[in-house]
């Protein structure tokens, strides 16, 4: 949802980088693979060991070469498959890679093994979120509903590790809770709309 709504206006400020980039004869399957590579060394150095300010900047940095490259593949017409699948594969990687921190951090010096087991609830259902909208459009349906898309994911748990670095280490708790009721949530969203729609095919 937020995808939807927020990549067009990005895009005013991501267009620039990407015609740089483009000039200097870099290819999207590149950016994409360096931005989760930055994602995932941000993640696992800073995260399991508290570093949250900084692994936050690093992971925030790299998650925006997201944009970067699907607008360079835009620009030279190469929206092909393999650059999609690409792309979601890389996502898969950062998106564990950032819960993976968290969730060494919890179960070592971070000490609690209630939000560790949070956020490796947050991985496993972000994964089963992913899986299902994956699933359904591979079976010809479509799946674009739920309160917690990746781009929310995201957001609402950097945030949570922004403020943590910050000084506020209960922000971090409140975000993962919220994050884990959310992706229940649209796993459940998934499965009603996904058994509507098979239901209305047959």
């Amino acid at each position: 949802m937020l995808n939807q709504r927020a990549r067009p206006a990005l895009g005013r400020l991501v267009d620039p980088v990407a015609d740089a980039l483009l000039r200097l004869r870099v290819q999207p399957d590149a950016v994409t693979v360096v931005g989760t590579l930055g994602v995932v060394i941000g993640a696992l150095a800073f995260f399991p060991r508290g570093m949250f300010f900084l692994g936050t900047v690093v992971v925030f940095l790299s998650v925006l070469t997201d944009l970067v490259d699907g607008a360079m593949a835009r620009k030279l017409g190469r929206t092909g498959p393999f650059g999609a699948w690409l792309d979601s594969t890389c996502d898969r990687v950062a998106d564990a890679a950032i819960f993976t921190g968290l969730v060494l951090w919890f179960f070592g010096e971070g000490d609690d093994r209630l939000l560790g087991g949070v956020a490796l609830f947050c991985l496993v259902g972000g994964s089963v979120v992913s899986y299902a909208k994956a699933r359904a459009e591979g079976l010809g349906l479509t799946c674009d509903v739920g309160l917690a898309e990746r781009a929310e994911r995201l957001i609402l748990v950097l945030l949570g590790t922004l403020l943590a670095g910050l000084g506020l280490p209960g922000a971090l708790a409140v975000a993962l809770w919220v994050l884990a009721v959310t992706t229940a949530v649209t796993v459940v969203q998934r499965l009603v709309e996904v058994r509507r729609q098979a239901l209305t095919a047959a």
